[in-house]
């Protein structure tokens, strides 16, 4: 099961060795992010683990990063299940979304502050790139509202501290909580918004997945759990937000009013530019008598962002093509953690039923995500190993026939760096790999699984060190 409370998955994490304590004193202006980097940066994605700063200069609050998307063992203990069930979650989250329960009385409201009582400078928001950035930023789950319909939307919008009552949002336009807050802002009104901040780990994972528009993913988090999610009504605006969140800063966007947003530090490792982007103004920061602020970090790949954007966008590819499009020789998607699923490499796994059948899935999922690259494999790959991967295109891939280049693809004006822009347009391309098995393959060159088994025992009577076995060696020992 998933944690109903932010603060139970840390304790999980902590158990797990997926989350460290920093128990002197840091700076938010520098240290902190710098020592959340070096998590990122120089540890292998097997070994690493956030971090909760429990004293930060400045703030009453401890705070915490990395832990969501510090790996995918992180990423599956917040959902509370095995790193091989995610993809199959997340495929009945969206198949069967359950709707959010509203409750009267909230822990994220134990403390109320509103009026001359909010200043945002209380909380421990770090500057995440340092000495680049203008200065800190909240990053986590955004919660919007449509005017007309009162569907919620809850995505991740970087947001820039501009003083302490006041913010400027990254809102683009075709995205959900832009199109949302457009329906207030057109009227003339003020458009209400809320920062979720250490929410069930469930709301944050869902916020990340690019749902089709209408989709709340309130109700999506609700299926990742499997029971509904309790939300209650913020004190200064109809909008719903989990109850059991750690902290909720709640907001209007003032119509007509924009200030500059950026530069960045963007999760495709370079500073974005500045533009001109609406400007809220806080209304209430309601909080746990002990709450814990929670940050996503971004910035240069690997960071969290990027591994709980690939995750997500991962299993909403691979729920598309075997449920949607009755693709069921799909046996598993995954995406590099490099640029969170956007203008990135997806790895497909799947048995061919026919020829040319892995590069139709290839230009399916060409059609149907952001990807820059995509490769079809057979399922005897494990499609999270580099080095098994590589083998499969060394051993299997004929470049001249097995390629297929897609020109003429429209992306997002941020969304890939290789590419300038024409008129305020971005246009690149696409590539489709099949890797897949074309022609008969000799026998594999490894003594039979029987023999390479009964060898275990031999290894551990001459003392030699404990390993755990590969996936790709399960794989290839399979065909031995």
């Amino acid at each position: 099961m998933s944690h109903h409370r932010f603060r139970d998955f840390l304790a999980a994490a902590e158990q797990h060795g997926l989350m460290r304590r920093v128990r002197q004193t840091v700076d938010p202006t520098w240290e902190l992010a710098c020592l959340a980097r070096w998590a990122y940066q120089a540890l292998p994605n097997e070994t690493r683990f956030g971090l909760l700063f429990e004293d930060v200069e400045g703030s009453e609050f401890p705070m915490a990063t990395g832990v969501l998307g510090a790996s995918r063992e992180s990423y599956a203990t917040a959902l509370g299940v095995t790193p091989e069930e995610i993809n199959e979650t997340w495929a009945k989250a969206l198949i069967n979304p359950i709707p959010p329960v509203a409750v009267e009385h909230a822990p994220c409201q134990e403390v109320v502050r509103t009026g001359d009582d909010v200043n945002l400078s209380d909380l421990p928001i770090p500057t995440w790139t340092p000495g680049k950035d203008p200065g800190p930023y909240i990053t986590t789950s955004v919660m919007t509202r449509d005017a007309n319909t009162g569907n919620q939307n809850t995505g991740v919008y970087r947001t820039r501290v501009r003083d302490e009552r006041h913010v400027v949002i990254n809102l683009n336009p075709r995205r959900h909580g832009h199109n949302q807050t457009s329906t207030w802002l057109e009227r003339g009104e003020p458009a209400p918004i809320a920062w979720i901040v250490g929410a069930p780990p469930v709301v944050h994972l869902a916020s990340v997945g690019a749902v089709f528009p209408g989709v709340q993913e309130i109700e999506i988090a609700g299926g990742l759990t499997g029971e509904p999610i309790e939300v209650v009504k913020c004190q200064t605006s109809d909008i719903m937000v989990p109850a059991n969140a750690e902290m909720i800063i709640e907001g209007e966007l003032l119509p007509g009013e924009e200030d500059e947003e950026g530069p960045f530090g963007e999760n495709f490792g370079f500073m974005s530019k500045p533009w001109k982007k609406p400007v809220a103004r806080i209304t209430a920061i309601t909080h746990r008598k002990d709450a814990i602020y929670y940050g996503i970090s971004s910035q240069m790949p690997p960071s969290e962002s990027t591994v709980i954007q690939s995750t997500a966008n991962a299993a909403l590819t691979q729920k598309i093509l075997r449920h949607d499009l009755g693709e069921t020789s799909v046996h598993d998607v995954h995406f590099d953690l490099t640029f969170g699923g956007q203008a990135a490499h997806g790895i497909i796994s799947m048995t061919p039923l026919h020829p040319g059948h892995a590069k139709k899935v290839g230009r399916t999922v060409a059609e149907v995500s952001s990807l820059k690259r995509i490769t079809v494999v057979d399922a005897d790959i494990d499609i999270r190993d580099s080095t098994h991967v590589d083998w499969a295109m060394n051993a299997r891939f004929s470049p001249v026939r097995d390629t297929i280049l897609i020109d003429d693809v429209f992306v997002r004006m941020a969304m890939d760096p290789s590419t300038a822009a024409m008129d305020g347009v971005k246009m690149n391309s696409k590539i489709v790999v099949d890797a897949t098995r074309t022609i008969e393959e000799e026998v594999f060159s490894l003594p039979s699984k029987e023999m390479m088994m009964k060898a275990l025992d031999s290894w551990k009577e001459a003392d030699l060190p404990e390993f755990e076995i590969p996936k790709r060696v399960h794989l290839r020992l399979d065909r031995s």
